[in-house]
C-alpha cells in the first residue's frame, strides 16, 4: 500500500516532467542556417518577398489556428506569400523538409533560402518579427 502511494505520484511526475520537455519547443520559430537545403521547385514560392510555408493536413486541428495566424500575418504585413502544403496529398515533400510533427511552418526568403522554422502552433508577434528583417 505504501509503495502504491509513492509509486503513483513518482509516475505523474515523471510524466508531467516528460511532457513539459517534448512540448516547451512548440510554437517557437527558431532561425535556420540559410545554406544549402532541400529541393524547392516544387513549393511555389514567391519570388518578389518572403514566403511562409505551413505543412498540414485535414485532421490536424491545430493547422486550422496555424492557418489563420499566417492569414492574418501575411494580410496584415503585406508582400508575404503564404503556401499551404497538405502533407497527406505531398509525403514527398513532408520528407524532405524532415517534416516529424503538424503544423510545421518554414519561412523562406525572396531567394528560397530557408530562414525559420517552427514546429506547432507558433504565435501572430513571433511570425511578424521573423518575417520583419525579411521585408526590410
Amino acid at each position: 500500500m505504501t509503495t502504491a502511494l509513492v509509486a503513483v505520484p513518482a509516475a505523474l511526475a515523471f510524466a508531467a516532467a516528460l511532457g513539459w520537455l517534448l512540448t516547451r519547443r512548440a510554437g517557437v520559430v527558431r532561425s535556420i542556417d540559410p545554406t544549402t537545403g532541400p529541393d524547392i521547385s516544387d513549393l511555389g514560392l514567391s519570388p518578389d518577398g518572403p514566403t511562409v510555408v505551413h505543412f498540414s493536413a485535414p485532421w490536424c486541428a491545430p493547422c486550422e489556428r496555424v492557418r489563420r495566424v499566417v492569414s492574418q500575418v501575411c494580410s496584415d504585413l503585406g508582400g508575404v506569400a503564404h503556401v499551404e502544403i497538405d502533407m497527406d496529398a505531398n509525403p514527398a515533400a513532408a520528407r524532405r523538409f524532415s517534416v516529424m510533427s503538424l503544423p510545421t511552418t518554414f519561412v523562406f526568403d525572396r531567394d528560397g533560402q530557408q530562414r525559420f522554422r517552427a514546429t506547432g502552433v507558433l504565435r501572430a508577434d513571433d511570425l511578424r518579427l521573423a518575417l520583419a528583417p525579411l521585408l526590410a
